[in-house]
């Protein structure tokens, strides 16, 4: 079984940094495409970013890009996602999700794996 606990979320001032981590246990976290989404108070869950398993194809949805910044270290089973020039409209639960494969993925369902979330809360 694939666990994902995530950290590093927390209330910060627009145009602030944030760095979240999620940590990866159970099977090879190598095999894993990785993927980053949030959901806003009232909103549906959506696409952020996601990586492949040696973090050489990156995707970012249009709203981060620039911004946000995702990577892996897989000899720590972590992945990351620095969080640049924060908005209040990046509020939200960060979640971050995995799928055994190779081709980057940017649809809820297509992810098997998800953790429990951690809230970012941007003040204006």
């Amino acid at each position: 079984q694939v666990q994902l606990v995530e950290s590093g979320g927390g209330l910060v001032q627009a145009g602030g940094s944030l760095r979240l981590s999620c940590a990866v246990s159970g099977r090879a976290f190598s095999f894993y495409v990785m993927g980053w989404f949030r959901q806003a108070p009232g909103k549906e869950r959506e696409f952020a970013a996601s990586i492949n398993r040696n973090g050489t194809y990156i995707k970012y949805a249009e709203s981060v890009k620039g911004r946000f910044t995702i990577s892996r270290d897989n000899a720590k089973n972590t992945v990351f996602l620095q969080m640049n020039n924060l908005k209040p409209e990046d509020t939200a639960v960060y979640y971050c999700a995995a799928v055994q494969g190779y081709l980057l993925r940017d649809l809820i369902r297509e992810y098997d794996y998800w953790g429990q979330g951690t809230q970012v809360t941007v003040s204006s």
